[in-house]
């Protein structure tokens, strides 16, 4: 059997079956939004692209039997997507675009208003940003004097449950940007968004660096799948 670059071969039905599905599906999505749909009818969607003419809908629903959810689906390492049988480089390039396109629509309306009036967008950038990645990140977002977004910026990587912080390091970018408040952001890949001994003795210890030199800590906030935390309105610093 022939199979195409994603890796699928003749089997799985006609062409006039698969091309009648797909256009249903894509009339259900115009008509009705993404609301009329299942998630593993959204990722077919996002399949059609990439593997133009074979039945989108086991892989889809293999993406979320392996990952879990749309979102997770989305934001898997290529090395894990590939091992889902039909996902090849075109899929993997879309679904990343579409990530991307996320993020990007999201930034858009953090950076636009001052953070501290639009908080809920500032938790959606974080969760699509941050909430599903296997491994600890640690970021900041330093802000100016209007509390706008002067720069977003990854501080480092880690493990999956830990992840290098320096505090005088923290500080120290902060006043390279003249940034007069900074809001930390870190993931917990483990899906518990609780705080643990350490976060909060690190924040602590930068929240006392940065006053001292003029430098306010908004908040620390940590993301997960199943939610997040706020360490200020936990009253942890």
């Amino acid at each position: 059997m022939k199979s195409n670059p994603d890796g699928f071969s003749d089997a799985g039905g006609t062409v006039s079956h698969v091309h009648g599905h797909r256009a249903r599906l894509k009339k259900r999505f115009r008509e009705n939004g993404a609301s009329a749909l299942a998630e593993y009818e959204l990722l077919e969607l996002l399949l059609f692209r990439s593997i133009p003419r074979r039945d989108t809908k086991p892989v889809a629903k293999e993406l979320l039997k392996v990952f879990g959810s749309f979102s997770e689906a989305l934001s898997a390492p290529a090395e894990r997507l590939r091992e889902i049988k039909g996902i090849g480089d075109a899929t993997i390039t879309d679904l990343r675009l579409v990530k991307a396109a996320a993020e990007k629509l999201v930034s858009g309306e953090v950076r636009v208003k001052p953070l501290l009036d639009s908080w809920s967008s500032v938790i959606e950038y974080c969760r699509t940003s941050m909430a599903f990645e296997e491994r600890e990140q640690f970021r900041i977002l330093f802000l100016d004097k209007k509390n706008k977004l002067i720069r977003d910026e990854v501080q480092q990587t880690g493990t999956v449950d830990h992840t290098p912080v320096y505090p005088r390091e923290v500080v120290k970018r902060a006043l390279e940007l003249s940034a007069t408040a900074i809001i930390m952001v870190h993931n917990h890949p483990s899906g518990d968004p609780t705080p643990s001994r350490a976060d909060i003795e690190m924040t602590k210890k930068i929240d006392e660096i940065s006053t001292s030199l003029g430098i306010t800590l908004h908040d620390h906030i940590i993301i997960a799948k199943d939610g997040h935390a706020s360490l200020k309105g936990l009253q942890l610093f």
